[in-house]
């Protein structure tokens, strides 16, 4: 029988990458979760100087319906089930959404 030599290299590449995406699944996570925590100072500060002067209702709109679309996005090309990116982004137009309610809510 005769021995045939395996390259190691696919295999290298595979766990190369496999550390690759689990990097990046990490950065997405730590991103996503600062990202989250970052609209905290904005709701904040515009409740309570109800001044919402220097921010736009049509880009806290606009922002909303990315994170929403993407959310939907997410959802269906994942077959219609749930996972962490579909969290984070309905996560974000929530918290897109809340902003606006504050803008609106100073406005009136």
């Amino acid at each position: 029988m005769a021995h045939v030599a395996v390259d190691p290299l696919p295999s290298m590449a595979l766990d190369a990458r496999a550390a690759y995406l689990r990097i990046l699944a990490s950065v997405f996570a730590l991103f996503s979760a600062a990202r989250l925590v970052a609209y905290l100072p904005t709701i904040w500060a515009v409740a309570i100087s109800g001044d919402s002067s220097q921010h736009s209702l049509w880009t806290w709109l606009t922002f909303v319906g990315g994170n929403a679309s993407m959310a939907l996005w997410l959802w269906e090309q994942n077959g219609r089930c749930g996972n962490r990116a579909i969290v984070i982004s309905a996560s974000n137009a929530l918290m897109c959404l809340v902003i606006v309610g504050v803008i609106v809510w100073t406005r009136l």
